[in-house]
């Protein structure tokens, strides 16, 4: 006689009563395993807040139990650093300017050092590479405003050029002839095309012409009669292929129109002298330096 199985039924568990287009979710329990985890996870969260620095406040956060304090322990690591750098930065600071270059001790500090200097505050306007762009000079050409040799450059940095916070800034302002109606249009237009003939570039030789006047009796109290510029003022030589603002008769004519009036911070007060210094250094040896 043989036996038969048990015929049984399977019963679905219960669902969680939700139906998305007649697609139901079963009311099943989670694994014990991740449940205790996650139950692990809220303690642990519980207990951090408790011992360890979490919940920002107004202008601090609570410190926890166990008082640790993350922005005095960068402090220390940052004052370590500083302690052991102290007898290079010492010695930087009462060198010569001059005889930087020729102390391997020095050279090797500053290049470090100024590089970080620069990369940090500088590569905003100067670029990465101190090639500058378009309003902010290329320093690693030999076309310097206000000088290119290491004291000049130590000197632009810091005290800066046309800011108004520090009274020994370099300063030059280049009057608005179009702006403040003191050439005519056609003036204009013919004392571009003349900058444009001294600069090497196609130009409209009879506009040329007028503009050789044009020129004389506004523009070489600055630039110099030959247009090549007076540093010690901050007036560009306009004989060369080296624009600050573009060179093209758009751009020419733009900065006779409206002038050009770039300024850069003054950095004493914001940067310790040793790193002017090492900063200045660094700029002088990428090649453009006089």
């Amino acid at each position: 006689m043989s036996k038969r199985p048990v015929q049984t039924s399977k019963v679905d568990p219960e669902t969680t009563g939700h139906e998305w287009d007649g697609i139901q979710e079963f009311n099943n329990p989670l694994p014990r395993w991740w449940l205790w985890t996650f139950y692990l996870t809220i303690i642990w969260g519980v207990l951090y807040t408790i011992a360890y620095p979490a919940w920002p406040l107004v202008s601090s956060a609570t410190q926890g139990l166990l008082g640790q304090d993350t922005r005095a322990d960068v402090a220390v690591e940052i004052q370590r650093y500083e302690d052991a750098n102290a007898p290079i930065e010492a010695k930087l600071v009462a060198a010569d300017l001059t005889a930087i270059a020729t102390d391997p001790e020095l050279v090797n500090y500053t290049q470090n050092a100024g590089g970080a200097v620069f990369r940090t505050w500088c590569a905003q306007c100067h670029g990465s590479g101190a090639a500058g762009a378009v309003g902010y000079p290329n320093l690693l050409d030999n076309d310097w405003l206000w000088g290119g040799t290491i004291e000049d450059i130590h000197t632009t940095i810091s005290h800066g050029i046309r800011n108004t916070t520090d009274p020994d800034a370099h300063y030059s302002e280049m009057p608005k002839f179009g702006a403040d109606e003191l050439l005519e249009p056609e003036q204009i237009d013919q004392v571009a095309q003349y900058v444009l003939q001294i600069s090497g570039q196609e130009h409209d030789a009879a506009l040329a012409a007028e503009g050789a006047t044009v020129f004389a009796d506004n523009c070489t109290a600055c630039h110099a009669e030959d247009g090549t510029g007076d540093r010690s003022q901050g007036a560009p030589n306009l004989t060369d292929a080296i624009w600050l603002y573009g060179g093209d008769q758009t751009a020419i004519t733009d900065s006779v129109t409206n002038a050009r009036f770039g300024v850069m911070p003054a950095w004493t007060g914001r940067l310790s002298e040793a790193d002017i210094r090492a900063v200045a250094a660094w700029v002088h040896s990428r090649g453009g330096g006089e």
